[in-house]
């Protein structure tokens, strides 16, 4: 028995062990690759969103003041002029002709917020106006990316067209528009620290009758957006704070 032990001549050599060896090491980095760079992957995504809030939890906008309803009358205004038919008189803004060889011609408006001007509708709330400003974080909100949509319970209208018009900003413009002016700070298109703008809005379909909710909805390109829930008061005037 003895004879055959030292006559068996099978064993495990050096050469072996190393290959099996480097094969486990080989695996185990390749795992260890896999793991760490799943993990990794997930710090940078996780990083991604914890910026991503910040930057939303900071670039939010909040009211300034009280939100204001006018009960201005929606109509036309016909005049002559003695110019191309491209011709505006006055401030009001044309919408359409009916002979250009006579050059009369017919704006559509809102009056504005000028005692000689404004026109009361004392059925329809027809323009909201109210004040806008940064929350804490001071991150600036770009003015002219906003997107304003309107609601109420038989109307919605998801983005309100802006309004470029003279005097827009007082109100000269049609309905289902919006409009917006810095009345503190520089006069670029940010709503930056210490900072506010004034927006005016024209509400669509000729604005809601007296004791009936609307929602305006105020949203900036990036960041949070404001809801407005008013109700048109029982009694309209040309101007009512609303609740």
């Amino acid at each position: 028995m003895r004879k055959n032990i030292f006559n068996n001549k099978r064993g495990f050599t050096g050469l072996e062990a190393a290959i099996v060896l480097t094969a486990f090491v080989v695996v185990a980095a390749v795992f260890s690759y896999v793991v760490l760079n799943a993990g990794f992957f997930t710090t940078q995504k996780s990083k991604e969103v914890v910026h991503t809030g910040v930057e939303q939890a900071t670039s939010s906008i909040e009211l300034a003041g009280t939100v204001i309803g006018h009960g201005w009358e929606y109509g036309e205004v016909v005049g002559s002029i003695t110019g191309t038919t491209n011709a505006v008189v006055g401030t009001w803004n044309r919408s359409t002709y009916t002979n250009p060889n006579n050059y009369t011609t017919y704006w559509s408006y809102y009056a504005w917020n000028d005692t000689n001007k404004t026109q009361l509708d004392s059925t329809n709330l027809t323009v909201v106006e109210f004040y806008i400003q940064l929350t804490a974080g001071q991150n600036p909100i770009a003015l002219n990316k906003l997107t304003i949509a309107y609601t109420d319970k038989e109307l919605h209208e998801g983005n309100l067209t802006y309004c470029a018009y003279g005097n827009a900003s007082k109100g000269n413009m049609t309905m289902g528009c919006w409009n917006y002016t810095i009345v503190q700070g520089d006069s670029d298109n940010l709503l930056e620290a210490n900072e506010q703008a004034k927006i005016i809005v024209s509400l669509p379909d000729y604005g809601v009758t007296a004791n009936k909710e609307f929602t305006i909805e105020v949203k900036p390109a990036s960041g949070a957006s404001i809801a407005i829930v008013k109700r048109a008061p029982v009694s309209i005037h040309k101007s009512d704070p609303l609740y």
